[in-house]
């Protein structure tokens, strides 16, 4: 049977719920109802042919509370006059949600809107676009409430998300609701305590003028004649934060930088040179160091898809870096290490050199094997000798 059955009419409304559009009504003023519902009825065919399911079907709308039909009279030659339902309506928000069921999410969500209207009403327009969130919320929504006034109250405070004092809120419970406190912050604040060139949760705390924690760059001088502390060494392991290592200005003509924390700590004395431990995609912590700009670097990373794609990152930053170990001389030598890259990136990169990109494409292509990869610590560090003997 096609005709629309008391299901279907509540498959209706519940869409309606899971839209949004019944509480959206609350928020705004703005009623949908009186509400007519989708009714596929008998065709008059249908009519002649099939009374008693006609009748059946009648009966069971009509049985259906918080619903209004319409009825149509219609003449049948063996039974005489009869009606049967043309409309169905649903007549106020109370009907609706009785009719599916959501009487207690509805009173819950009357309960925030007047606490919002009381405490925050600039947030009604979102709890009108959203809704169901709202309701998914609803049990910490005083809470992020407080997060929203304490910042409108302290715009750009300059302290860490762990210096914030208010009552009953920690640091985690702010970490933890941050793609939904930057919706509402961006509701409530002025223009000018937000920043908008920082988005995603990474970076709340720069968008909102909370301080970050530092980032930090590890690394070792290399040339024990320039080594930093004494007694001279090169097995000294340093951690500065960024500015600080933008400020450095070390006295060597040669950077390496790789991307496994044993070749970072094994890699061997070279003269006038030092290492740095990457950080993979991301070379922030290098922004403000303009003296490398002035100095060779290298890259060392994994002769895969994403090695390339992360030097080739590195010189939209430092479009002078070089590639270390990763040509394919040294993939072919250690061709009995190889392994498999999970998912490997298949865009081009423009910055890599005509030898890179020709290697580049032969892994993405799977040329040579399917989802190549050479990790770079799988390479003997008599290999990483003799090429460091070559520069």
């Amino acid at each position: 049977m096609s005709w629309t059955t008391p299901t279907d009419l509540r498959t209706q409304v519940n869409r309606l719920w899971e839209r949004g559009e019944l509480l959206a009504g609350l928020a705004t003023g703005a009623s949908l109802f009186p509400k007519r519902l989708v009714l596929k009825s008998p065709t008059s065919v249908e009519i002649t042919e099939r009374f008693e399911d006609i009748r059946q079907w009648s009966s069971s709308l009509r049985a259906i509370a918080h619903c209004r039909l319409e009825m149509r009279e219609f003449r049948h030659r063996v039974f005489g006059s009869n009606a049967l339902p043309v409309e169905v309506w649903i007549d106020s928000f109370e009907d609706a949600v009785a009719f599916i069921g959501k009487q207690r999410e509805a009173a819950r969500f009357l309960s925030l809107l007047d606490v919002t209207r009381a405490r925050e009403p600039r947030l009604v327009p979102w709890l009108a676009k959203r809704p169901i969130r709202a309701l998914e919320l609803a049990e910490v929504w005083g809470l992020l409430l407080d997060v929203c006034l304490w910042l409108e109250v302290h715009p750009r405070p300059g302290v860490y998300l762990r210096q914030i004092d208010i009552a009953d809120v920690h640091t985690k419970f702010i970490e933890a609701h941050r793609g939904v406190l930057a919706e509402l912050l961006d509701c409530v604040l002025p223009v000018d305590s937000v920043d908008p060139a920082r988005s995603g949760l990474g970076q709340f705390a720069a968008r909102y003028g909370l301080r970050e924690k530092p980032l930090r760059i590890r690394f070792r001088v290399l040339d024990a004649k320039k080594a930093l502390f004494h007694p001279a060494s090169t097995e000294q392991d340093i951690t500065l934060d960024a500015a600080s290592f933008a400020r450095l200005d070390l006295d060597v003509s040669r950077i390496f930088i790789t991307e496994n924390e044993i070749n970072f700590l094994a890699f061997p004395p070279v003269d006038d040179s030092m290492v740095v431990f990457g950080a993979g995609y991301g070379f922030e912590m290098l922004a403000n160091a303009n003296w490398l700009l002035r100095r060779r670097v290298c890259y060392w990373g994994d002769i895969d898809t994403h090695g390339f794609a992360i030097l080739d990152q590195l010189r939209h930053q430092f479009d002078h870096v070089e590639s270390f170990l990763m040509d394919r001389e040294t993939l072919m030598a250690f061709q009995s290490q190889w392994d498999r890259e999970d998912k490997q990136t298949l865009r081009d990169l423009p910055r890599l050199t005509r030898d890179e990109r020709a290697l580049y494409d032969d892994l993405r292509d799977n040329r040579l094997r399917k989802n190549l990869r050479l990790e770079q610590e799988r390479i003997s560090f008599g290999w990483v000798g003799a090429a460091l003997e070559k520069m």
